[in-house]
């Protein structure tokens, strides 16, 4: 016991660390989404003259929000779940089956993470036909931003959800061989839509 408690303690605080810094990012690029988004609604509709970049930056940051975000969702326990075999078990069935999915889960998360890896090295082969960083603002040129930064949010995302995985598997394991009532609660991240 005193094992798994020395693996998930510090796995509970980092996932605490980073994730509460992906969800800021994510709200910061939910409204940096939405101020591209109306830009680009002023531009086309009142203007008569739409700008180029708008929609791959609304997607860009999609994209990334969703990748920096969904692992605090999974984390809460806030993805779509059909749990009713789990709770119509006796509990300790219902436990191990849930332990299992979640062993499950983790392999799914694995052979991702590997895929968005090579994806994300293809990514540096292609750059964006419209989002470019303007250098040229300070003297150099204007660069393409390569697609990989877009392709990055999958890998980071998965790599993500992997870590608050693995901290749900050891919480499952405790919680099985007895030691739930020691365990330090995740912290609320969102206000659910209970």
């Amino acid at each position: 016991m005193a094992l798994l408690f020395g693996l998930l303690t510090p796995l509970q605080l980092v996932n605490d660390f980073v994730l509460r810094i992906g969800r800021w990012i994510g709200v910061v690029a939910v409204a940096l989404m939405v101020v591209a988004i109306l830009l680009q609604v002023f531009f086309r509709y009142v203007l008569n003259n739409a700008l180029p970049w708008p929609d791959e930056a609304a997607r860009f940051l999609m994209l990334w929000m969703t990748g920096l975000v969904a692992p605090s969702a999974y984390r809460q326990g806030g993805f779509v779940a059909i749990d009713m075999l789990e709770q119509a078990l006796p509990k300790r069935a219902g436990a191990l089956l849930g332990l299992f999915l979640l062993v499950v889960s983790l392999a799914v998360l694995i052979v991702g993470a590997q895929f968005g890896y090579k994806h994300v090295n293809s990514g540096w082969l292609f750059a964006s036909s419209t989002l470019k960083l303007p250098l040229g603002l300070i003297g150099g040129e204007t660069v393409k931003i390569k697609l990989a930064w877009m392709y990055m949010s999958l890998f980071v995302g998965l790599i993500l959800l992997i870590a608050v995985n693995i901290e749900l598997i050891l919480r499952d394991l405790i919680t099985l061989l007895g030691g739930g009532s020691e365990l330090r609660p995740i912290p609320v991240a969102f206000a659910g839509a209970d």
